[in-house]
């Protein structure tokens, strides 16, 4: 029984939670503004434009990194191609 009215305050509060934070607009850390589209999963655009701060250095296997994302697989571009 203590456990299905854990349960039960449990939902209570997070509903209300969620009613106090549904205006609330999300800024994403990694995203510039502008650069989140809405969807189930989030995801930025690849190069330094679309980052919320700009890196010091970025060359092209940073950008064939940036770009590959999530994908397994490494970037083809290396310092050595």
């Amino acid at each position: 029984m203590v456990i299905l009215k854990l349960a039960f305050a449990s939902a209570v509060a997070f509903s209300v939670y969620r009613y106090i934070n549904r205006d609330r607009v999300l800024h994403r850390a990694a995203f510039a503004d502008g650069e989140s589209a809405a969807g189930a999963v989030e995801v930025r655009n690849a190069g330094p434009e679309a980052m919320r701060s700009d890196p010091p250095e970025w060359d092209n296997v940073d950008q064939a990194s940036d770009e590959s994302y999530p994908a397994s697989d490494p970037p083809a571009s290396n310092r050595f191609t």
